[in-house]
């Protein structure tokens, strides 16, 4: 739960970071790899990453500079991890310079709906949380290794230890 932005700025900080570990271990032509014939790719779910950063947080009021929520897709996979990172560091200094704990509280229209500032930066995180996961199977089927990020991955645990855990 969110009370503080603190507690939003600390989670924000671990959850953004692991989405930046990801966005890094992605290759060029990684961004075309599918579960099915009419799935998103995993470069559309990671590039849905980026610009829900604008179209949540833009509904707040809050104004910063992120990757517009239309912005078409770039071809590389740098140039997502790029964008990311400006959209992401561009909303926390924001969020430190324009809201107050009492923000939160605010209440704000989302998709037809009244939702507090705080459920929606909860909602945020959770969303990059799932669409990661999605992400992270991809990226096995395209043969890239995938970075812990609540601890730590088969290849680490083996790099580390010698044997992954069953």
């Amino acid at each position: 739960m969110i009370r503080k932005l603190e507690d939003f700025l600390t989670n924000w900080k671990h959850e953004s970071d692991s989405t930046f570990k990801i966005f890094n271990t992605l290759t060029d032509e990684s961004l075309k790899q599918k579960v099915y014939e009419e799935g998103r790719t995993l470069g559309k779910l990671a590039w849905h990453l980026v610009v829900t950063i604008d179209e949540m947080i833009g509904k707040t009021g809050l104004q910063f500079s992120a990757t517009p929520h239309d912005a078409p897709q770039p071809a590389t996979a740098q140039e997502m991890a790029e964008a990311y990172k400006e959209s992401s560091n561009a909303m926390v200094q924001a969020i430190k310079e324009q809201w107050t704990d009492e923000t939160l509280l605010e209440e704000k229209d989302m998709y037809g709906q009244t939702w507090t500032v705080a459920n929606i930066l909860h909602i945020l995180t959770s969303h990059q949380t799932h669409h990661r996961g999605q992400i992270t199977v991809l990226m096995r089927q395209a043969g890239l290794n995938v970075p812990g990020m609540y601890g730590p991955s088969r290849e680490e645990w083996l790099a580390f230890s010698g044997e992954a855990p069953e």
